[in-house]
Order: structure tokens, then sequence, then C-alpha cells
């Protein structure tokens, strides 16, 4: 008889807006060839001139594929999750307003959730003299408004869920689905995460930080080198991605096609400083994972890391993965596929979940792109260079998501096996 909260949780769907502009079969490909999506960007509206390296989904359209009415009710947070969790059920097989779609949840991660709508809100009023805002300002801006509207769309009846942990929004939101079903409480959740957060206040406010990457037209597609000597910081994007998971025994009754197992989910919190990671806090959650997962550290051949390309951020990570394994973080592959798509804020964790379990069903490694020398303080793990890692047998996996305020999330995956 199997423990109420032992349930094997499969990878039954995948979808994402890519800033490629294809689906994430070809989104996979592009990072396995270490293709960068990142452009200098210039923000179109802001009262003095704003530049930096950025990444964008310029080929998606949010009339063509959502329809005129729905769009001018959503942000484009909401536009780009709603379209990504679609073609994730859709890649599952799975009818939408279906009448079993009652006891089927949604568990969503956003940071900034519809910050656009907000800050078009205070241009209206105090750059263009109007004196009201949008009446549908609150349900477009609020940050639940992308799990409500793929509920609605999908005929989700069960849990509507929302968690906004800065960059560990959407691996939060993923690990609570998983342990939602985990414990029998629901065979199928709708999980991942969006953001559009490239408005004229939050980029200002990164800049403010020093912790944004700089470029110029001709090298902004390198501007984000992470475990890179002399690393400049990270590069901002928008982007959305969408796991489908499904009680095991449920997908495999339906005939549903699983791409992998996710096995483990690890949190933690610094409970230190909010800005600055903490190599403690994040060792905890990734033994934590390894835990409910049942693997030793030899049983995982890589790790999509957090790696942000900040010079604090990027050496406690690998120093974290040392802690935890051991003589084997030799051989551990370890790579940060935000050099190529960019930091989504609370989006991130979704996209590399999703790249993640893509690794395993094609047991092949994306590498770390732009990087040439490892910087010193970052030695001491297997880094993917240059070419897409093919040479080695992948049974399991990590993705890490290490957030401000000292939130640290990781997810483990195992490759598909019956029982």
């Amino acid at each position: 008889m199997r423990n109420k909260c032992s349930r094997r949780v499969a990878v039954t769907g995948l979808g994402m807006v890519s800033p490629f502009g294809g689906d994430a079969q070809d989104f996979f490909q592009r990072m396995l060839a270490g293709q960068s999506a990142v452009r200098l960007y210039e923000h179109p509206f802001s009262p003095s001139r704003l530049t930096q390296p950025a990444v964008t989904c310029s080929q998606f359209n949010a009339e063509s594929t959502l329809g005129h009415t729905l769009t001018h009710l959503t942000d484009r947070y909401s536009q780009l999750g709603l379209a990504a969790a679609c073609a994730a059920w859709d890649d599952a097989a799975l009818a939408r307003l279906q009448d079993c779609g009652q006891n089927y949840g949604v568990s969503w991660g956003t940071g900034t959730g519809g910050m656009l709508t907000y800050e078009k809100g205070y241009g209206d009023i105090y750059l263009r003299g109007k004196h009201r805002v949008s009446p549908l300002s609150v349900p477009m801006a609020m940050n639940n408004a992308a799990a409500a509207h793929i509920a609605m769309s999908l005929g989700l009846g069960g849990p509507c869920l929302t968690y906004s942990v800065a960059c560990a929004s959407s691996t939060i939101a993923i690990g609570e689905a998983f342990r939602r079903i985990r414990c029998g409480e629901t065979p199928i959740m709708m999980t991942g995460g969006s953001e559009s957060p490239l408005a004229f206040t939050i980029m200002r406010a990164w800049e403010a930080m020093r912790v944004v990457a700089s470029g110029d037209e001709n090298n902004a597609y390198r501007a984000c080198r992470p475990f890179q000597q002399g690393r400049t910081g990270l590069v901002l994007g928008e982007g959305a991605a969408a796991l489908v998971l499904e009680d095991w025994e449920h997908a495999q009754k339906r005939g549903a096609r699983i791409y992998c197992e996710l096995a483990g989910f690890g949190q933690s919190c610094d409970h230190s400083n909010l800005v600055r990671p903490n190599q403690q806090g994040q060792s905890r959650a990734i033994a934590s994972a390894l835990r409910e997962a049942e693997l030793i550290p030899q049983q995982v051949a890589y790790v999509n890391a957090h790696g942000t390309a900040t010079p604090e951020g990027d050496p406690t990570e690998i120093n974290a993965l040392k802690q935890v394994f051991g003589v084997h973080a030799s051989q551990l592959a370890v790579s940060a596929t935000k050099s190529m798509h960019g930091h989504s804020l609370g989006a991130t964790g979704a996209i590399e979940a999703l790249i993640t379990v893509l690794t395993l069903q094609h047991q092949a490694i994306p590498p770390t792109a732009h990087l040439e020398q490892v910087a010193e303080d970052c030695l001491g793990v297997h880094h993917v260079m240059g070419n897409a890692m093919r040479e080695r047998p992948l049974h399991a996996a990590l993705s890490n998501s290490f957030a401000f305020g000292g939130s640290n999330a990781v997810l483990a995956f195992k490759t598909f096996e019956e029982l």
C-alpha cells in the first residue's frame, strides 16, 4: 500500500513562449547549440533613454494567439503565461473545459506580476495628463491574474494558487504543485511561471543595484557570462514556461506520454540577509531535494544552476554544490542557461525546469554560453563549456533557484522508469 504522500509525479506536458519564436523543443535545441537570445534593448516609452542587454519574446503576438478580447483584458505577463499553459496542456493531450477538470488545479509563479499595467497607469497620469486609469487596471495587474486566466481557459476548478517569491517564484510553484499530487489531493496540476519585467522602473531598479551586465549592439548577445572570469552581471528577460504534472498512475491509465519523473523538492531560507546569498541555506535546499527524491550525490549527473553571472552569487552556488556533492562535485556537470535566455525573475525557474526535463529526455546537456575562462572562485565542478555534452548517461538532474529574501528552491528530476 503506497504511503499517502509518496505518490509518483510525472511530467506529461511542456509549453513555453520562446524568445526565438518556436516551441519548447526548438528552444531546447537552441540551448544545446549555445545560441543566445540576448540583444541590446531600448525601452520604447521611457522618459529618458534607457538601453540594456535583455531578452524579449518579440515574435509573440498576443492577438493572434489569444484573440482580440482576451488580449485587451490582460497584462503581457498573463498573456505569456496563458499561451505557455495552453501549449503545455495541448502537449499533454488533455482536452480543455472537460468535466473532470473540476479536480485539476493551477500553481503559478511570478515576481512582478502586472507591472506593465501599473507603469502605463503612472504614465497616463504623470506624463500624459490623464485624470483616470483604466477600470481594468486592478484585475489586469494583480499577481494572480495569470493563474486565474489559465484556470478559466482550461476549465480547472481545483486549487488556483499564485506564488511570488522573487526569483524562486515558479520553482516554488512547481514544487508546491508536486506536493499536492504526491499527497493525492489532485491528479493533475498546471504549473509554471510568467514574467514581463522590462518596465522602465524595474530596469532602472536593477541597474541601480549594479548587477546588470553591460553591453552594446555588437556584444550584447554575450553580456551574461555566468562563472566567467570578469563577469559583470545578469540580463533581464521576459518569458513563460509551463509544465503539466500528473499522478503517475493517472498518466499511465490514460496512456499519456511521460517525459520524466519529478521526484523531489527542497526548500530553505537563509534567514541572514535580504540580498546576499548564503552557502549553508542553498546547501540545505539541495540536500532536501536529494533526500525526497531518494538520490545519492553520485546518481545526479547534471545541475541547471541558478547562475546569474553576479560576482557574489555564482561562487556561493558552486560552494554549496561542492559542500553537498563532496568528492563527486568534480564530476558533476553544471551549466547556467541564463547565459542564453536571460533572467526572467519569477518565471526563470519554470524555464530552467523545462530545460532540465528536456535534458533528461534528449540525454544532452546544454552549455553555459560564452564561458571561456572559469573564474577561480567558481572552480570545483565540471562546467559544460563550448559544446553540448552528450557522452554520459543521465538518470537524474537538479534545477536550482535562489532568490532575494534568502528563499532557496531546488527540483529533482529522474528519467522515466517503470516500477
